[in-house]
């Protein structure tokens, strides 16, 4: 089994989280797959955002704020 850093950005409304998490990588079908923790990490920075709540979001990796161009 091995272990990989990837960044996975999770879009909700009209923001952005970049968040690390550790890819597992090994021999069995499922692979790559992610920890209960980093998937749990996931989810919860989806439901910041929907709720708009920056400071939670914040906690689990850098936001950023999508604005349309004209």
């Amino acid at each position: 089994m091995m272990v990989k850093k990837k960044t996975k950005y999770i879009h909700a409304g009209r923001y952005v989280a970049e968040v690390e998490v550790d890819l597992i990588e090994s021999e069995d079908e499922w692979a790559p797959y992610l920890s209960v923790e980093d998937a749990t990490r996931l989810d919860n920075v989806r439901e910041a955002l929907q709720r708009e709540d920056m400071e939670s979001a914040l906690q689990y990796g850098r936001i950023y704020k999508l604005e349309p161009i004209s």
